[in-house]
């Protein structure tokens, strides 16, 4: 018999596990060490199946991990890139990249999985922001998303001057709040516990300032605007890159993490037809819309008609398997990893955060309604028992003698990470989506194969180009950008055969699934040829036949 303990207990145990230093590293968030650990581990446990090398060394030392599993030719068999820890205060997105790898070569010797990996290559990038996902485990807690890359935000030649400042010292970043009437923030009237912006057309008025938990260091009147590092790498990167915004970086593509990873895919990663992310943006809950006038643009701004009807397929697929519902709209942006991998990389792109608040019921199983995703926070956590708050606190503030200054709010990386006893479930719900995302990759078959006798010592040979799988072998934007590799149809002719007419070497720019291109060749005399079609994305088809 199982033992059942109550809803809010478990809860409570499970963020417990999720904090540094109460549990092992099997219930709780890994740190680089322990994922490295983990890493290493399958690599020693599936050395048939897997590979585990080091893209590049972040400013830290620290390892940007790819682990690749297949079986065979994997450089020719369809791929899937699996990236998490864009964001690095998103440590889940790691957790159910390394997770995934976990449970896919857990059941390797199983016929479905055994057989997946033969034809199907999986790249796992679990954690490609690795300098500031550790301030998680550090003893100071912030939610770091840049890297430690020292920069001048506020552009006064001085570099990581205003750091945050733990003014009640509970070893926690939160926020500031100052009473001053020409404030424009005020106490949430369903919530006291956390502020909102003052809406005038409401007749509403502001009594607070509010700022992140610090101490102006530099003097300039703004507050831990230049704090120590650094560049987000999810801002960083070469599509519609936010220039002078905070944590951007000098330049596009700057970080060596940013260019570890688009150097990976575009040079040694040509294998991939899609692309998913665990990060802040989700267009697997609920697809991207069309735009026309989006894509009528020089520079591109939306999906193509076609790419939308495969992401509301590949979304219902997702939302059927993971049974993951109500998410709130979390959109992309400027710079991130899971617009460039559509836009520029050209490979069907997916993102998901993996987890947001679920729905919170009222006494008579309703879902209640909320006006923002922290007040629906707060309440979810207080039904589950869940210690996410730091209540308001009184402090002494150098800046502002003569008055009232609290520090406290929403405890980092709560909202964004889940108590780690949900995330087993929440990872194997994912697994399942990307075993079915690899199951509908494009597959390239030479079928309906005939050679036939034309007279004259002429043989007439025919052959549909069929591909097999349910997503396209390229993406509409793919074949815009070029960086997908085009069907290759090749005819190789032995000594005594001579081709008359047709192409010894043609391309198909896109095949759409279950669709088929015919291709003819006219050949006189003797002899044995062979044919071959296929790309890299695709997988490779080959016959070979004789004439006699």
């Amino acid at each position: 018999m199982k033992l059942k303990l109550p809803r809010p207990l478990l809860f409570l145990l499970g963020l417990m596990f999720c904090l540094p230093g109460i549990a092992n590293a099997q219930n709780s968030y890994s740190n680089f060490n322990t994922l490295t650990d983990r890493l290493n581990q399958l690599e020693d446990d599936y050395g048939n199946l897997t590979a585990l090398t080091s893209l590049a060394k972040t400013k830290e030392n620290r390892d940007i991990w790819l682990l690749t599993i297949g079986n065979g030719d994997v450089k020719n068999h369809p791929a899937v890139a699996i990236v998490g820890g864009a964001k690095g205060s998103h440590i889940l997105g790691s957790e159910l990249a390394v997770s995934f790898a976990e449970k896919l070569l857990a059941n390797s010797s199983s016929e479905e999985i055994r057989s997946l990996l033969e034809t199907t290559t999986f790249y796992i990038l679990p954690r490609v922001n690795p300098d500031a996902t550790e301030q998680y485990f550090a003893s100071l807690k912030y939610e770091r998303d840049v890297n430690t890359t020292s920069t001048n935000e506020d552009r006064d030649d001085a570099f990581d001057e205003d750091p945050f400042n733990d003014l009640n010292n509970d070893n926690l970043i939160t926020m500031m709040r100052v009473h001053d009437e020409t404030g424009k923030w005020m106490i949430h009237p369903d919530d006291e516990r956390l502020m909102k912006m003052a809406d005038i057309t409401k007749g509403e008025k502001g009594s607070y300032k509010l700022f992140t938990e610090g101490i102006d260091d530099d003097n300039d009147g703004a507050f831990n605007e230049d704090n120590e590092g650094g560049v987000n790498i999810n801002k960083n990167f070469t599509y519609d890159y936010p220039y002078f915004e905070p944590g951007a970086g000098e330049n596009m593509a700057s970080q060596i993490e940013t260019r570890a990873i688009m150097d990976f895919l575009f040079e040694e990663a040509s294998n991939v037809f899609s692309v998913v992310s665990f990060g802040p943006a989700n267009n697997l809950s609920t697809p991207v819309k069309f735009n026309r006038g989006a894509i009528s643009q020089r520079v591109i701004k939306g999906w193509y008609e076609e790419d939308v009807a495969i992401n509301k397929l590949v979304s219902d697929k997702y939302n059927e398997v993971t049974g993951l519902e109500n998410a709130p709209e979390m959109n992309g942006q400027p710079g991130d990893f899971f617009q460039w991998a559509y836009f520029h990389y050209g490979r069907f792109s997916f993102s998901t955060p993996g987890w947001w608040t679920p729905e919170v019921m009222d006494e008579e199983g309703k879902a209640k309604k909320f006006d923002n995703e922290e007040a629906k926070f707060l309440a979810w956590a207080e039904q589950n028992s869940l210690d996410v708050f730091a209540e308001w606190e009184e402090v002494n503030h150098p800046d502002f003698p003569n008055k009232t200054v609290e520090v406290g709010g929403i405890k980092p990386y709560t909202s964004l990470n889940p108590p780690y006893a949900m995330v087993d479930s929440l990872a194997q719900k994912h697994t399942d989506f990307i075993i079915e995302l690899a199951s509908m990759k494009p597959s390239v078959k030479l079928v309906n194969f005939e050679a036939e006798e034309a007279g004259r010592n002429l043989t007439r040979i025919t052959v549909d180009v069929h591909n097999n799988g349910i997503l396209p072998t390229a993406s509409r934007l793919g074949q815009r950008t070029n960086w997908v590799k085009e069907v290759i149809v090749e005819i190789k002719l032995s000594n005594g055969l001579e081709l008359v007419s047709g192409e010894r070497l043609d391309t198909i720019e896109a095949i759409e699934g279950d669709g088929s291109i015919q291709k003819t060749w006219l050949v006189r005399g003797n002899g044995t040829f062979s044919l071959s079609a296929g790309a890299p994305n695709t997988g490779i088809s080959t016959l070979e036949h004789s004439i006699r």
